[in-house]
């Protein structure tokens, strides 16, 4: 059974560079009807954050990608990690070091001067002697001074490192007893089973040292499978200002989670031409094995088109329902088909769509006053009122069609273009001449609503 994980520190919020990791991470498991676990890696706790790791949680319900079993978190775990420390002292894989800061800063700074990579130097590897007094000291795994460690990588192939150029004694656990990141990250993928490993290649470099801590403790290794990361247009890495920002503030934006995991999916994996995904396609067609090698680039004019797509196709009823999180709350609305149909067409986010509803449903307070002079000519009013008659007398108005005939028969009888009243019409009833069609805004508001803004306008201009 496939088991993978997602395993993020919370030091931050979940950004969208670990969404698709976690993504990537939870599409595999449910493929194979595998496992998904969600880890929360807190034992550093100098760099804890609970905030973030409740955003963490909070992004994952947002998107809709569920984990087996309960979050488990590392900080809970610490008993664990202390047994697994003291069978390898006890077999003699691990030892206590006695260095002082002192000590390892003049090594350092020796190493430097003959242009040597900084590593610690194994002085007490073998030490049998009396520990130096006032050293709390820390405890190191044996790393091999030779040969090689190859990792096998679903993405990147195989990759052979010399040990003598990447590992040194490195420390397991700190002086005051709380285990590593490289030791516990070890331990807890392979008790929990973890056996396919997803994760961005800025991990690769860690792979090494967890390669001899699973050695060091007989464990067996997971498949591995480093995913590039996700640059800007730029080729660099991505920062908050192109899009590297908590995943939550997407939604602050109003993007739908739909739209944000198919952008997502698409960073880096594709099945052909295709651009549009469902999560069922996802879970039916992902393999990490198709993962590109190179970075993907992050475009945000992509994300605007992928999340339209989705606001034009969603079912009105759902998307009123989406749009109460953003103020506008059309849920009982009787015209709310009308308005939608027109409106989800020009957004590309809920935010928009908040905005253009608000202002359709919404008498205006202000006239924007550029298109007040390009609307309003000396006969205007004369035509407003004249298009005010033919509302106050008509029986039946329900569609945009029976606002559409009232306004031709006012453009018939004056012998005017259909600007002549279009335009003077619009800013009456939304203050600016952007927006859906005057037919569609009067179809919503009702025929007492618009007569009420015509006449506010007018009531303006004659003032």
């Amino acid at each position: 059974m496939v088991v993978t994980r997602f395993a993020p520190s919370p030091t931050g919020y979940l950004h969208i560079g670990g969404l698709r990791t976690a993504l990537f991470s939870w599409l595999w498991a449910r493929r194979n009807g595998g496992k998904f676990v969600l880890r929360i890696e807190d034992t550093d706790q100098s760099r804890n954050n609970e905030a973030a790791a409740k955003a963490i949680v909070e992004a994952f319900e947002w998107v809709g990608l569920d984990h087996d079993g309960e979050i488990l978190y590392q900080s809970q775990r610490t008993e664990i990690y202390k047994m697994y420390i003291e069978q390898l002292l006890d077999e003699g894989k691990a030892y206590r070091c006695y260095m002082s800061k002192e000590e390892l800063d003049a090594l350092r700074a020796e190493q430097s001067a003959r242009k040597e990579r900084p590593h610690y130097d194994g002085r007490y590897r073998d030490f049998t002697g009396t520990p130096p007094a006032g050293i709390d000291p820390v405890i190191r795994i044996k790393a091999p001074t030779e040969g090689t460690i190859t990792v096998f990588d679903g993405i990147k192939g195989e990759v052979t490192f010399n040990a003598a150029d990447v590992l040194d004694d490195f420390i397991i656990a700190r002086a005051d007893g709380t285990p590593t990141y490289n030791f516990v990250v070890a331990v807890d993928d392979a008790l929990m089973g973890i056996n396919e490993v997803i994760r961005g290649d800025d991990h690769f470099s860690n792979t090494p040292k967890q390669i001899v801590v699973y050695e060091a403790l007989g464990f067996k290794l997971p498949a591995f499978y480093h995913v590039p990361m996700i640059h800007n247009t730029q080729g660099k890495k991505l920062s908050k200002r192109d899009g590297a920002t908590d995943v939550m503030e997407y939604k602050r934006m109003g993007y739908l989670p739909e739209a944000l995991l198919n952008f997502l999916v698409r960073l880096g994996w594709s099945h052909g031409d295709q651009e549009i995904f469902s999560l069922e396609e996802m879970k039916t067609l992902f393999d990490p094995s198709n993962i590109n090698k190179s970075a993907s680039i992050y475009n945000p004019e992509k994300l605007d088109w992928l999340n339209a797509h989705y606001i034009k196709n969603m079912h009105n009823d759902e998307l009123a329902h989406r749009l109460h999180a953003y103020g506008a709350d059309i849920r009982t609305h009787d015209k709310k088909e009308i308005l939608l149909d027109a409106l989800k067409e020009r957004a590309k986010t809920l935010v928009e769509l908040a905005t253009m509803t608000g202002e359709v449903l919404t008498a205006p307070a202000e006239y924007d006053a550029k298109a007040v002079k390009k609307a309003i000519k000396p006969d205007s009013k004369e035509i407003l009122e004249a298009f005010i008659e033919k509302l106050q007398t008509a029986q039946t108005l329900h569609l945009p069609t029976d606002y559409h005939a009232l306004m031709e028969a006012v453009v018939t009888e004056k012998g005017i273009g259909f600007g002549k009243i279009g335009m003077p019409l619009r800013v009456a009833l939304v203050g600016k001449l952007a927006g859906p069609g005057v037919d569609t805004i009067m179809a919503t508001i009702g025929k007492d609503e618009t007569v009420a803004r015509i006449e506010a306008l007018l009531h303006r201009l004659n003032a």
